[in-house]
C-alpha cells in the first residue's frame, strides 16, 4: 500500500469469536485460574493454534486422548466428544469440564432423536472433523457422514432417513445433500442444525467481499468454519488472503488496494482482529476504519 493512498478498512457486521467459543475459553481459563491440579483439554480447545499456544502458556495441556490426560481435570473440547470419552475420563477418576459448544449439543441430541425414532441418520459435514466424530457417536448404528451429493452414490440408503448438519456447514450445501435424498428415498425428515452463528458471518462476509478491492479472512488454518468463510469470500472476492496473524500480511496484496474487507472464523478472539487491523493501519496512517453495524 502507497503512503499516500487512503484505504477504507471495512469490518463485517459479524466476524470473530461466537458465543459457544467464547463459553468454552471462560471454562478452560477459570479452570486454569482456580486449579490446583492440572488441566489440559481433550484434544485442542478449538481450531485456532495461537489460542491453543496462548492456553499452553498459561498452563492449559493437550491430551490426545483420555489415556494421555493427566491426573486432574480434563475440559471437553468445544466441537464435542463422543459420549464414552465422557464416561471413560470420569472412570479414570479425573475431573471433567463440559465445554462443548450448546449448538454442537443440541446436534447431538437431534442426532439421537432421530436413530431413536428409527432413521437412517446422515451427518452432513466433514468426514474426520472432531465435531462429525462427536456428532457420530450419539447418531446410532448405520449412521453416515456426507459432504456433498457425490458421497451419496456409494451408500446404501434405507427407506426412512434423516438428516443433521455439522453446525458450520453452508446452507446451499445441506439443500444440494436434501434435494438429492428426496428424489432417492421414500421419507426425509431434515433437523437443520447450522448455528445461527456460522450462518450469520458467512452471509455478512459474502456481503463485505461483494464490495471490496481485497478481502482479509483472520482464523486458524485447521478451522472449518474459517475456511469456509474464505472459499464464501473467495467466490465474491478473488483478492482474498486467509491468516492467522498479522505478520502473514503482505503489503503486496494490497498495492493499489483502496477498500479492504475483514473478516474472521469464529473461533477467533477480538485480540486477533485488532492485531491485524493495527497492522494494516501501520503500512498507511491514512486509512479509516469502519465496524459495520448495519
Amino acid at each position: 500500500m502507497a503512503s499516500s493512498q487512503v484505504v477504507r478498512i471495512r469490518v463485517a457486521q459479524h466476524a470473530g469469536v461466537c458465543y459457544g467459543v467464547e463459553r468454552a475459553l471462560k471454562l478452560t481459563i477459570d479452570a486454569a485460574s482456580a486449579a490446583r491440579q492440572p488441566v489440559c483439554t481433550l484434544g485442542p480447545l478449538i481450531h485456532n493454534p495461537r489460542v491453543v499456544a496462548e492456553l499452553s502458556a498459561a498452563g492449559v495441556g493437550t491430551a490426545g486422548s483420555v489415556d494421555e490426560a493427566e491426573a486432574g481435570t480434563l475440559v471437553i473440547r468445544a466441537h464435542g466428544v463422543v459420549p464414552q470419552a465422557i464416561e471413560s475420563a470420569k472412570q479414570h477418576g479425573l475431573d471433567v469440564i463440559d465445554a462443548t459448544c450448546p449448538y454442537v449439543k443440541k446436534v447431538h441430541h437431534a442426532a439421537a432423536r432421530l436413530a431413536a425414532d428409527g432413521y437412517q441418520v446422515i451427518v452432513v459435514g466433514e468426514s474426520g472433523h472432531p465435531e462429525v466424530e462427536g456428532i457420530l457417536g450419539h447418531a446410532g448404528d448405520g449412521a453416515v457422514v456426507v459432504s456433498g451429493i457425490d458421497d451419496l452414490n456409494d451408500i446404501v440408503l434405507g427407506k426412512r432417513v434423516g438428516v443433521v448438519v455439522q453446525t458450520t456447514q453452508t446452507d446451499e450445501r445441506l439443500g444440494q445433500v436434501v434435494a438429492s435424498l428426496v428424489a432417492r428415498v421414500g421419507e426425509v425428515r431434515v433437523i437443520n442444525t447450522i448455528c445461527k452463528a456460522t450462518h450469520e458471518r458467512q452471509e455478512s462476509a459474502e456481503r463485505l467481499a461483494s464490495s471490496v478491492d481485497a478481502m482479509v479472512v483472520i482464523g486458524g488454518k485447521n478451522s472449518g468454519n474459517t475456511r469456509r468463510l474464505a472459499q464464501i469470500c473467495a467466490a465474491q472476492c478473488p483478492s482474498t488472503y486467509h491468516v492467522e496473524d498479522a505478520d502473514e500480511l503482505d503489503p503486496i496484496w494490497f498495492q493499489d488496494v483502496r477498500n479492504i474487507g475483514l473478516t474472521a472464523g469464529a473461533s477467533t478472539p477480538p485480540a486477533h482482529i485488532h492485531q491485524v487491523i493495527d497492522r494494516l493501519v501501520a503500512c498507511n496512517p491514512d486509512s479509516s476504519v469502519e465496524w459495520n453495524r448495519d
